[in-house]
């Protein structure tokens, strides 16, 4: 199977990222960072727990490429006037002097008007890019669709929880890449849960880092997936899931069966779904 293409364009943004994008919540070092760069990975995202070894790599990857570079800086601000101020602390700490796009974090219905105005200023003033969406409810993804503030969309899916494939996929599929939001998806490995041994049914192999991140890249609608690699091993685990390309009908079946049985043990699964 042939591997990934090394850039994919995030939907009516017109930006070029890689398929896959890198997290600031966890602990792999400066240099693993470095290396995914080196290796490709252009989309850096600077959520809601900033761990300065991710934000070194930053610094010292921009002093010379920023261009090359899609950093995504998130805020989970719900009041307007501190959004901008948000915003313009992190820029400081990046030492850069724009975010290619600004996140919206954890949105279950439309934010408020004076929170998008903010927003949308920022822009005008060119501290931002585009700006994006997260939800943790999927319905509310397709009343955005003619929405175009809203460049990009962070979707939560994983083989345990699919349902985006449900709510979310099939109602941008029609559209050209020119009107369509970029999909962005996180919680590949369903919080680790897809690859701990003692979830997975008897006889079925254990999917590792890698398995999850070709799983969700496989679906044609899903141009970005989130890794939040903790050590270099795990970092090594999804760069190796860019040369391995998309699963086969048989792979993707079993990390469906994988899927469902670790849904259907878990009483909480309903809930998060």
């Amino acid at each position: 199977m042939a591997a990934f293409p090394k850039r994919t364009t995030l939907g009516a943004t017109g930006l070029r990222v890689s398929k896959l994008g890198l997290g600031s919540s966890f602990g792999a070092p400066t240099r693993a960072y470095h290396e995914a760069f080196e290796r490709g990975v252009n989309y850096f995202y600077w959520g809601s727990i900033r761990r300065g070894l991710m934000g070194s790599a930053i610094r010292e990857i921009a002093r010379e490429k920023r261009d090359e570079m899609v950093i995504v800086v998130q805020s989970y601000s719900r009041v307007a006037r501190l959004l901008g101020p948000s915003l313009e602390l992190a820029l400081r700490k990046l030492r850069i002097d724009r975010s290619d796009v600004l996140l919206l974090g954890w949105h279950n219905s439309d934010p408020s008007p004076r929170l998008i105005d903010a927003a949308l200023e920022l822009k005008r003033r060119g501290l931002v890019g585009h700006i994006a969406l997260s939800s943790h409810q999927r319905r509310f993804f397709p009343t955005l669709l003619d929405d175009d503030r809203y460049g990009i969309w962070h979707v939560r899916y994983n083989a345990v929880h699919r349902g985006a494939e449900r709510d979310v996929f099939p109602h941008v599929a029609a559209r050209p890449e020119t009107e369509r939001p970029g999909i962005v998806t996180y919680t590949t490995t369903s919080w680790g849960q897809l690859c701990d041994p003692k979830r997975v049914p008897e006889g079925e192999r254990v999917p590792t880092g890698t398995d999850c991140y070709r799983f969700a890249l496989s679906h044609p609608d899903v141009r970005t997936c989130l890794a939040g690699p903790d050590n270099e091993a795990q970092m090594q685990q999804a760069l190796a899931a860019l040369d391995q390309g998309p699963m086969d009908e048989a792979e993707l079946a079993w990390m469906r069966r994988v899927g469902d049985h670790i849904y259907h043990g878990d009483r909480t699964a309903g809930i998060r779904d």
